[in-house]
């Protein structure tokens, strides 16, 4: 099992949710984080982290948000590895409370 980044995080992009993850399993696109499936203990400290409850354990992962599980996985093989903290975007939170924000997901990472 695995935890799903969702669509909560899109355009907020906090990262309190990287400061404690003891794998390393997130992966910073540009407005969006992502769990690589495979290398998620499954361990749950990254879930209460979070300021907009954009994460999901699989097993709870509500239908509406199913297509977050290949997304995650997806992304995580082409956007790189995030380990510490950084400062969420300016917008961040003007962000949070939106719905249906998949639509403004930057797949394409910029270097």
């Amino acid at each position: 099992m695995t935890f799903v980044v969702t669509e909560q995080c899109i355009r907020c992009k906090y990262t309190d949710c990287v400061e404690v993850c003891p794998v390393d399993c997130f992966y910073e696109g540009p407005n969006f984080l992502v769990i690589n499936p495979d290398e998620c203990i499954d361990c749950a400290l990254c879930e209460p982290e979070c300021p907009v409850n954009a994460i999901y354990s699989e097993d709870d992962l509500p239908e509406k948000y199913r297509e977050f599980l290949q997304l995650n996985a997806g992304l995580s093989e082409t956007w790189p590895n995030i380990t510490r903290m950084k400062a969420a975007p300016a917008d961040a939170d003007q962000w949070q409370n939106t719905e249906g924000k998949l639509q403004y997901l930057e797949k394409e990472w910029k270097k």
